[in-house]
């Protein structure tokens, strides 16, 4: 396993120089008119790191520090010294949004380290899992009530609700890698990642894709809090929500039907568990001050990034998570480099002129296609665009990073209301995450797993992406304009 890390971890040296030949050839003869040197070189090593990403040539948060010592040894920025160009590179250490996303990161692991996430899961199977159906909606339900604390959906599906999943396929003999998957666990695999989808996008929170949206939003004047965020995507959520297990019912038709040992099974594992610990009882008190200081925190002039900051304070003085915890979490530290390298690049673009300008030239085209057209055909045939795009891209960080801010400036240019432009963008970023089992950093883990074929990913993740957006073009577009944001 050790070796293999290792070798996981090396540089790919040929898809590397590939991408720096690549890039050094668009920045030498492909400047467009109209686009200074310095947003050029900006946009030439932000494409070039998102490549990166996709090709997997480092880890992630490898490539982050490489990008930030590009962009500060070229001084891709326009600064005129060495200090202001290193300032630059590092200008979005100190964003607030970004120490929210790592700081939530360390208060997820507490889910983790007090059981209370599995306890969670095992609850609502023994309530509500009699019948297969009623399994997937229990394990729903469960990364639904973690997901407002764990902005890691990859953690909150992987690491939480699927050895939960597994573990019941297996207690009914439904295996992966043979045809007993079909028993059972085909369905509660995939059923568990298309529903992760969901509960990422009803919470501002529950995606670390969301918050970089917001912020790129923000960049062009459009403002989100957290209980706007759940105001708006709550009924289209709601909808889905209740009708994607239906659906994957009959798209993956489970040979067992009647679970009748599943609620048994949880209760000896609950009984193994014992009684609610202390340490479960502060986790469970943190998340109930999270949200209430997130909801109503504005009110009394706390921000929600230093609302993050006084739910990690309250776990550490109370030893639910100590120090190490806290240095040993990877993921946050790991976010903390890669996303900063891309919110300061996509920063950059937008402050250096590219993204108006390369939004102007999009909108300039596709207004010659659907001149005349109302705003509601446009919002739709853009985000039906970007959304499948992200058959092209590796997570729903890098497609937002790439391609948010431009649509979102193209939609507006073109007349779409700018709230409602947000909001279905972010939207579809969420509900593409299933297309394949590269799209996500979860599909991995429950592809990896062996339950679900290639053939059964693909057509399951397409048809639910159409029905997802049939949901929300249709629920979500009326909600808003009841809330009055068009």
């Amino acid at each position: 396993m050790k070796n293999r890390q290792l070798l996981s971890d090396r540089t790919r040296w040929k898809q590397l120089i590939i991408i720096l030949i690549l890039g050094l050839c668009c920045y030498y003869f492909l400047q467009p008119a109209g686009v200074n040197e310095f947003a050029w070189r900006t946009v030439v090593i932000f494409l070039a790191t998102i490549v990166c990403i996709i090709c997997k040539v480092l880890p992630v948060g490898a490539i982050g520090v490489i990008a930030i010592t590009v962009y500060a040894l070229t001084g891709s920025g326009g600064a005129l010294t060495a200090q202001e160009s290193i300032s630059q590179a590092l200008s979005a250490m100190n964003n607030t949004l970004l120490w929210l996303i790592v700081i939530a990161f360390m208060i997820s692991r507490g889910f983790v380290k007090t059981g209370l996430g599995e306890r969670i899961a095992l609850v609502l199977v023994r309530l509500l899992g009699k019948r297969t159906l009623g399994l997937a909606y229990g394990l729903a339900l469960a990364d639904l009530l973690l997901s407002p604390a764990m902005p890691s959906n990859t953690a909150r599906c992987g690491g939480v609700i699927y050895p939960v999943a597994d573990s019941l396929s297996r207690s009914y003999g439904s295996f992966p890698d043979d045809d007993s998957r079909q028993r059972l666990g085909t369905f509660l695999i995939t059923c568990t990642g298309l529903v992760n989808d969901i509960t990422s996008t009803l919470f501002l929170t529950g995606f670390t894709a969301n918050l970089l949206a917001v912020k790129l939003a923000a960049l062009q004047g459009i403002s989100l809090s957290w209980l706007n965020w759940f105001t708006f995507m709550v009924l289209p959520c709601i909808v889905s929500f209740v009708v994607t297990p239906l659906i994957v019912y009959v798209l993956v038709p489970p040979q067992i039907k009647v679970t009748p040992e599943a609620p048994e099974s949880a209760l000896l594992r609950l009984r193994e568990k014992g009684k609610i610990t202390v340490p479960e009882w502060l986790m469970m008190g943190t998340v109930l001050l999270l949200l209430v200081l997130w909801i109503a925190g504005s009110y009394a002039g706390i921000d929600q990034t230093t609302t993050a900051f006084i739910g990690l304070s309250v776990l550490l003085l109370s030893g639910v998570l100590n120090w190490e915890d806290v240095k040993n979490e990877k993921g946050a530290w790991d976010t903390l480099i890669w996303f900063s390298a891309l919110l300061m690049l996509a920063t950059q673009l937008s402050s250096l002129g590219f993204t108006d300008w390369f939004g102007h030239i999009i909108g300039s085209d596709v207004r010659k296609i659907i001149h005349g057209s109302n705003w509601i055909f446009v919002l739709i045939i853009l985000n039906v665009i970007y959304c499948y795009l992200h058959y092209f891209f590796a997570s729903g960080n890098a497609i937002v990073a790439a391609l948010y801010a431009v649509f979102l400036s193209v939609g507006i240019s073109l007349g779409v209301p700018a709230i409602p432009m947000a909001l279905m963008l972010s939207c579809c970023t969420n509900i593409s995450c299933s297309l394949t089992q590269y799209t996500h950093a979860r599909g991995p883990i429950l592809f990896g797993a062996g339950y679900i074929p290639t053939s059964v990913w693909w057509k399951t993740g397409f048809v639910m992406s159409i029905i997802n957006l049939v949901i929300f073009f249709l629920v979500g577009l009326i909600w808003w304009k009841v809330l009055g944001l068009y």
